[in-house]
């Protein structure tokens, strides 16, 4: 597999009025060209801000990426200059945002804010560049692109706009697309269209991709690793079929079993508690006081990340061979 973006040990956190909050600390993990990576986890667990990190879209003040290297195709996304990690962001890394009711320009024609991007990014005129937008409209199965091209955000449905930002996002025939929580909003049936369409474009593309979602249904049908995170950090990681078949960190376990199912007739299971705030984290574990099986250990010291089978890591003490506490 030819690895394409290697993010290590990123750290990027926000200055608020009651501290300074970390909001991804210490995030390590690489994308492959066909593959898809799913980053998973509650709200506020870092997703977004991983991705937007990635993008360099952190705003600054109050945020600032304060450490890790992001490297694509040999170089430190982090060390380039403006202009040159603008010639990268929307051409060879593009980025569907979450919503796409309020990403969108609603004064200008779906078809303008499409051609800019080819326009700002390729050497073409603009007749090839509407020709291309059509193009990138009927790829992402809108019907009647021609007539769309002249139509505004507010003309489309949820599902339209969504189908909008993608063909927005691959005008440029990128190398990396992000996905952060590409179905929000939409209705199960929509969101089936937009999932199977993603895989197709992947397929027949090429690229790798990263999607960020909360549902671990969307993951399972997606993706082919999986990053779980809880308030900042890395908890678990591996291939998907391992992780659903062997779920190890008791947070996984945690979010699969509030999963529903037509099999199981009972009532769902929730984790207790809720996520600790960012300016007050918890020494040890950050999962201490939601976790089950918490012991002294995991109340003085965090636990790193070990790999405990094939490209599969977890940060947890529960299944150390050495590990003897009391609850």
């Amino acid at each position: 597999m030819e690895k394409i973006l290697e993010v290590k040990n990123l750290r990027t956190r926000f200055r608020a009025e009651g501290g300074i909050a970390t909001a991804v600390d210490g995030v390590s993990f690489d994308v492959y060209k066909g593959r898809t990576l799913g980053i998973v986890g509650e709200s506020g667990c870092g997703k977004s801000v991983t991705s937007l990190s990635i993008m360099r879209l952190i705003p600054d003040p109050p945020g600032e990426i304060s450490g890790g290297e992001i490297i694509y195709k040999g170089r430190d996304l982090l060390k380039l200059s403006i202009p040159e990690m603008r010639a990268i962001r929307g051409n060879e890394i593009s980025m569907i945002f979450q919503e796409p009711m309020t990403s969108l320009n609603p004064v200008f024609t779906i078809g303008d804010q499409i051609r800019e991007a080819i326009l700002l990014h390729q050497k073409t005129s603009r007749a090839a560049a509407k020709a291309k937008t059509i193009e990138m409209l009927k790829l992402v199965g809108i019907p009647v692109p021609e007539k769309r091209f002249d139509e505004y955000p507010h003309q489309l449905s949820g599902g339209m706009r969504q189908r909008v930002m993608i063909a927005m996002a691959l005008s440029c025939n990128p190398q990396v697309l992000i996905a952060d929580e590409p179905t929000t909003a939409l209705d199960v049936t929509i969101q089936a269209q937009i999932l199977e369409l993603m895989k197709k474009i992947r397929e027949t593309l090429g690229m790798a991709m990263i999607l960020i979602t909360h549902d671990l249904g969307i993951i399972a049908e997606t993706a082919d690793e999986v990053l779980v995170m809880y308030a900042g950090k890395v908890v678990e990681k591996g291939p998907v079929k391992e992780i659903f078949a062997n779920p190890l960190h008791p947070y996984t376990r945690g979010l699969l079993n509030s999963l529903p199912s037509l099999e199981k007739k009972k009532r769902l299971e929730t984790i207790a508690g809720i996520v600790p705030s960012l300016l007050d984290l918890p020494k040890g574990c950050r999962f201490q006081a939601r976790c089950p099986y918490a012991f002294e250990i995991c109340r003085g010291e965090e636990p790193a990340l070990r790999e405990v089978g094939p490209a599969h890591w977890i940060a947890c003490y529960k299944d150390l061979p050495r590990f003897e506490g009391k609850k």
